[in-house]
């Protein structure tokens, strides 16, 4: 018997609570088209979002800069579908603007931008947050201006479980956490020094855990890091620094491997906007291949499980831009379709059986 899929959207955007700030779609890989299905008030600055291994729990940031900032869960139903607001927690930093859960589900821990820190959340059995507990760093880096403080931006975990990494774009540090025995991160070990001012934003790992692809919010560099997990005391190494954004525009955000891990893409806003696209090679070193212009401040984007599609969160242009991708060269092509909806920042697509 064949089983069936619904491929779904999830946006988070800027916005006021009282606004639908958290909003659902269906897409159709073959032909990109969208439809609406939900979406979700009561969540001021959703700006960023993730889920649960079986999609059924969606966390997001309130990203607010004061201290009364809070981490969000809501539910979600597929066959309805509804997304329904549930409880909240401190973040006890301001601003979080990354959230992500620990790979076995059972922690969830945001990134305070403003705060400069990292809450880890416990999980409960239904999907709630119980109260978080944070971990501050100190420190600044030589921009005086944009690296005065610490300013944790992103947390990701090694394809294996064994460290959580935490971007200090303030500090040009990526703070290394370790798994502890109960399989959570409480406290860091080690760190890995960047070039200064390049401002750690976002990074992405290979399919098979080998490569750390790191962006530079303020460089618009690339660091290319291999892991070797049987290196205990340096499991991570610099290969490679290659150039990005080709406007050195300070403002370079997102980015991803495609599914076949044979092209990256990342983001870039506040001087000729658009994506910047890079051949794999085998050893997982970059080559610039092209640059792809798109609307209004490119933030968070998106690639299709399929490859097909690479979707833009465009948020000074009011859409979501959907673009085809030529799985031969990497390339992009604006399919001239859109999903609009007040400045969005964050993407993720999830699949789920019909």
């Amino acid at each position: 018997m064949t089983i069936l899929s619904a491929l779904c959207l999830f946006i988070g955007s800027y916005c006021s609570a009282d606004q639908p700030g958290l909003q659902v779609y269906s897409f159709d890989e073959t032909t990109g088209n969208s439809a609406f299905l939900c979406q979700a008030s009561g969540v001021s600055n959703p700006s960023f979002l993730c889920l649960s291994a079986d999609g059924r729990h969606v966390y997001s940031v309130s990203e607010d800069e004061g201290m009364r900032s809070m981490a969000y869960h809501l539910w979600y139903d597929p066959a309805v579908p509804s997304l329904t607001l549930g409880g909240a927690r401190l973040t006890h930093g301001g601003a979080p603007c990354n959230i992500a859960l620990a790979p076995d589900g059972h922690s969830l821990y945001t990134a305070n931008y403003m705060g400069g820190s990292v809450t880890m959340f416990p999980v409960e059995e239904g999907g709630g947050l119980q109260r978080g507990k944070k971990v501050a760093f100190e420190g600044h880096g030589p921009d005086a201006e944009r690296q005065s403080q610490p300013h944790l931006h992103a947390v990701n975990f090694t394809r294996d479980g064994r460290y959580m990494l935490a971007n200090d774009l303030g500090t040009d540090r990526i703070h290394v956490f370790p798994r502890h025995a109960d399989g959570t991160y409480p406290m860091p070990i080690s760190e890995i020094t960047l070039p200064e001012r390049m401002g750690p934003r976002h990074l992405c790992f290979s399919a098979d855990g080998t490569m750390v692809y790191v962006l530079g919010e303020i460089s618009g560099e690339i660091v290319v890091l291999r892991y070797n997990s049987s290196n205990g005391v340096e499991p991570f190494t610099m290969v490679q620094t290659i150039k990005a954004d080709p406007n050195d525009a300070e403002g370079s955000a997102d980015i991803h491997l495609s599914p076949d891990g044979r092209f990256l893409y990342a983001s870039h806003r506040l001087k000729g906007d658009g994506v910047s696209i890079f051949a794999v090679a085998d050893d997982g070193t970059l080559r610039s291949v092209s640059y792809q212009p798109t609307g209004r401040h490119p933030r968070n984007f998106a690639l299709t499980p399929n490859g097909r599609f690479l979707l833009v969160a465009c948020r000074d242009s009011n859409e979501v831009e959907v673009y085809e991708r030529d799985t031969a060269t990497g390339l992009l092509k604006d399919s001239g379709k859109r999903i609009v909806m007040p400045k969005p920042v964050c993407l993720v697509f999830r699949e789920y059986a019909q």
